[in-house]
């Protein structure tokens, strides 16, 4: 059976505004010897499945950086140290990026991100009964074009590369196993 590897030590190499950078040493249980690893801390992050009250889902286009290219995603963002759930960031993140305002919201999964570098939990979170109700409010560093899409073409956007991003495709994933009645543990709601 796969033992945890004791913390020996731990050291912070930087902080790089959206994620802190840090050195653990570990000892291995199976042989006994130290080694080092390198884990990037950031904080937890939101994907948004907001549906309309007419069956659309509200997706962003942006320019990436990483990758250099405008991508095509669901509203999301890092949750803010005053949001007191991802509940909370999700309402948020959507109102800001997009103006849409929804009814009903739930905690439909979660990931980590990449266990072997990360720290960190990826939210999904499903909004029913959106609208928009204002103009977007984005961060000084974002430039978005929302864009609806029947919610039933979610899978093809995915299956055609039209969707890249890998945790919104989880974020889909998470969603169909909803629709399913595959609920990961127990949903929690937050009306608005």
């Amino acid at each position: 059976m796969i033992q945890p590897w004791p913390l020996l030590r731990s050291e912070p190499l930087g902080d790089f505004r959206v994620f802190k950078l840090r050195r653990d040493w570990r000892r291995s249980p199976r042989t006994g010897r130290e080694h080092d690893f390198f884990v990037m801390n950031a904080p937890d992050w939101v994907n948004v499945i907001a549906l309309t009250t007419g069956g659309q889902v509200v997706l962003v286009e942006q320019f990436r950086h990483g990758t250099a290219s405008v991508d095509l995603e669901v509203p999301g963002g890092v949750m803010d140290l005053e949001d007191d759930s991802p509940l909370t960031t999700a309402v948020r993140e959507l109102r800001e990026e997009t103006g849409y305002v929804g009814t009903r919201v739930t905690a439909i999964g979660s990931i980590a991100p990449n266990p072997a570098l990360q720290a960190n939990t990826c939210h999904t979170i499903l909004i029913e009964g959106c609208e928009k109700t204002a103009e977007h409010d984005f961060d000084p560093g974002e430039d978005i074009l929302t864009r609806l899409e029947p919610a039933a073409e979610l899978s093809r956007l995915v299956a055609t590369g039209r969707i890249r991003h890998a945790l919104v495709a989880v974020a889909i994933q998470h969603y169909e196993h909803w629709l399913r009645g595959l609920k990961d543990g127990v949903v929690r709601e937050l009306r608005a």
